[in-house]
């Protein structure tokens, strides 16, 4: 059930059986969702966080005149909202981008791990400071990169993310977001976005198509992204 979140925590640092049965046993219920609907709102108040067995989803904020900016998105394994432990709000929206089975997570449960689980704890840690560093390099991205890069970092960064939870298939990955969405992420038009796709595909970089990424070059398409997977913290490492 939580098989992804578990090759996650372990690529990073050890988990021993202990742990491992702490987590499964934090996990209350699995419950699924349907695509495009809106799982938290922000300002509610929050007893649970929510673990993602499978599918894509994001955080998001809307603006007044209707415009919504994708603030990041979440894959197989990711918890989307293990700050909302000590939050207890969040600020921003999570919204599923496809069809979604998500691990209900009880805040008492997180709170009996902190308390009998240190090296957890500290592992959890870790992750809430990584989903910082992501928010960081997309901040970079919207701020300063070019829309070809901005573009291609974003598909250099879910491979490596996904690549790391075993759901990279040959020469690419399924991705079930339209291109609208794609340009809610990255801060562009739609149009924008199908003109830069089309010179990746032009240029023999990568094809998006039928929610399907292909990627024939991926260290020709790093090169364009300038992308540094350092910040994504992959190496193995005792927390």
């Amino acid at each position: 059930m939580i098989d992804t979140h578990l090759m996650k925590l372990r690529a990073r640092d050890r988990v021993s059986e202990e742990e491992e049965r702490a987590i499964r046993g934090a996990v209350s219920e699995v419950r699924e969702f349907a695509a495009d609907k809106t799982i938290i709102r922000a300002g509610e108040d929050l007893t649970v966080s929510l673990l993602l067995v499978d599918g894509i989803l994001c955080r998001y904020k809307d603006l007044s005149d209707g415009q919504r900016q994708i603030t990041e998105l979440h894959v197989s394994g990711d918890f989307a909202d293990l700050h909302s432990f000590t939050l207890k709000r969040l600020d921003h929206n999570v919204m599923t981008m496809s069809r979604c089975r998500i691990a209900i997570v009880p805040h008492e449960r997180l709170k009996a791990i902190t308390e009998q689980h240190p090296h957890l704890t500290r592992l959890y840690w870790f992750t809430t400071n990584l989903d910082a560093a992501i928010h960081r390099e997309w901040e970079v991205s919207l701020g300063r990169r070019p829309s070809l890069a901005r573009i291609a970092h974003l598909f250099c960064e879910l491979q490596a993310r996904l690549g790391l939870v075993g759901l990279v298939n040959g020469d690419g990955y399924d991705l079930p977001l339209t291109q609208t969405e794609i340009a809610e992420c990255m801060g562009l038009t739609p149009v924008h976005v199908n003109r830069t796709l089309r010179e990746l595909r032009e240029r023999g970089l990568l094809e998006f198509r039928s929610g399907r990424v292909s990627i024939p070059d991926l260290a020709a398409l790093a090169r364009v992204a300038e992308f540094d997977p350092a910040y994504l913290y992959l190496e193995p490492r005792a927390r």
